[in-house]
């Protein structure tokens, strides 16, 4: 019997707003009593902090630059970015594996439609799209998605007709609604299933979250971590800070009755479960809000793995870039990789087994507003030319950024994440330095910058980066 797939990712939670992690104040019994009984993958990152590149590389098991998709699928832009059809997603193998395949949520990987067309038949506005029938929906048989909206409490989505439907629910409950209805179909079925969640919330807008999760928090202690600045610390941020535990809180609920209904029709042994997200919120550290940088609030994400009597519970120290995750759950399926895929699998991590992995991943990020692509073209310049690079290990940051603007000067830094792990005094590092350690991230840099033929612009002629 073939093992199923149920993965789910909520948008912009961070690893620390999970209660078994004791960082942030949330509350999250379903999720704190499924990490005891998964594999916990401790040192999962994004590899591009943003919602449409770290979705193309789960879908498709590449880096985002090697798929396009080195900004998140908007309007303002001359390119119209979006996960091109030709790609082999992961989609496409369970489909070609003999899979049912059921997406639901967010799916932020095509193109606008108001990219083509100032009204859309179906209605989508700004940043959204009703993807169609076919091909690009990459695999995928069930569809009830949105491309990107976030009115939470007054979602939306398409089916197989540009109609949309408005079911008048908090977007992750209704979700799930339709989740277990999904799971219900799929026990009657002969063929194995393969089903991703996609939960928008807790991305902002931060108040849009139902009254009956904000009430536990109303009055909660906000627990400042030491990297959010004085200035951040105010009545309004406070809120803020409590509507975002109150979402996760509010996740953690609907993803509850996901673990009962596996429970109750003992599905829990031949069904693999996935829990994750895009990447995380910065919510006030280091001044920041939101995402799209390297800190580590912004990058680390939780990544837990249950198949009850064949994953054993625990902690893995494995790092799992965003490329990782296709590879790594086709493998536990036992179908094969494509050789399209540029990420690692950590199948053996998952199941016990040793593994040689990798002790490093690549970070980064790419100039993606309107402004800041004029900008450089103005100039004569790429923009994809800069943003930041880095590399992450277990230990360490080190990220070079040259900016999101022509004027930008170069900096370089090292972040000592075990000694500090609130990233609050980097080691700035000159141009000519010398240091054993920095020659051989730089080296490592400029292996993964040629590898993915990536036209990062810095100081190519120092030493050790050359």
């Amino acid at each position: 019997m073939k093992t199923n797939l149920i993965y789910i990712f909520a948008d912009q939670w961070r690893y620390h707003a999970l209660g078994c992690n004791h960082q942030d104040p949330v509350l999250t019994p379903n999720m704190d009593q499924f990490a005891k009984e998964s594999l916990c993958f401790e040192h999962a990152y994004s590899t591009f902090p943003l919602c449409t590149p770290h979705r193309g590389s789960l879908m498709t098991g590449k880096y985002p630059f090697s798929i396009g998709l080195w900004t998140n699928c908007k309007t303002g832009l001359e390119e119209k970015i979006m996960l091109k059809p030709q790609e082999t997603c992961i989609g496409n193998v369970l489909q070609d594996e003999g899979y049912e395949t059921g997406y639901i949520g967010k799916w932020h990987l095509d193109a606008s439609e108001q990219n083509f067309t100032s009204a859309p038949k179906s209605g989508a506005k700004d940043w959204d799209a009703y993807t169609p029938p076919g091909e690009r929906r990459q695999g995928f048989h069930y569809w009830l998605s949105y491309g990107a909206c976030d009115d939470h409490l007054n979602p939306h989505y398409w089916t197989d007709s540009p109609e949309p439907i408005y079911p008048g629910k908090w977007s992750a409950e209704y979700e799930t609604d339709k989740a277990l209805e999904y799971l219900e179909q799929q026990r009657k079925n002969e063929n194995p299933f393969a089903m991703f969640v996609s939960y928008n919330p807790p991305h902002l807008p931060y108040e849009l979250v139902p009254e009956r999760y904000y009430e536990a928090f109303r009055d909660c202690k906000v627990l400042w971590r030491p990297n959010v600045p004085n200035e951040k610390r105010t009545p309004e941020m406070e809120t803020i800070a409590r509507q975002y535990f109150a979402a996760v809180h509010g996740i953690d609920d609907q993803f509850g009755r996901l673990l009962q209904y596996l429970k109750e029709k003992q599905m829990e042994e031949n069904t693999l479960v996935v829990l994750s997200a895009d990447h995380g919120e910065m919510l006030g550290s280091h001044g920041l809000m939101s995402k799209n940088v390297w800190y580590e609030e912004a990058i680390h994400i939780p990544l837990m793995m249950r198949q009850k009597n064949r994953i054993q519970p625990g902690k893995s120290n494995v790092i799992v870039a965003s490329p990782d995750h296709m590879p790594t759950l086709l493998e536990l399926l036992n179908l094969p990789i494509p050789k399209t895929c540029q990420g690692i699998s950590h199948r053996a991590s998952a199941l016990g087994e040793e593994e040689k992995a990798p002790d490093k991943m690549f970070l980064c990020s790419y100039p993606g507003s309107p402004e800041s692509v004029s900008s450089f073209a103005k100039s004569g310049m790429t923009h994809k030319a800069h943003g930041w690079r880095g590399i992450k290990t277990r230990e360490s940051t080190y990220v070079i950024t040259n900016g999101y603007f022509p004027q930008d000067k170069q900096a370089e830094y090292l972040y000592d994440d075990k000694q500090d792990p609130y990233q609050l005094h980097p080691r700035v590092i000159g141009r000519n330095c010398q240091d054993p350690e920095i020659l051989e991230f730089r080296k490592q840099l400029k292996e993964y910058l040629d590898r993915l033929e990536d036209p990062f612009l810095w100081e190519k002629e120092r030493d050790g980066a050359k």
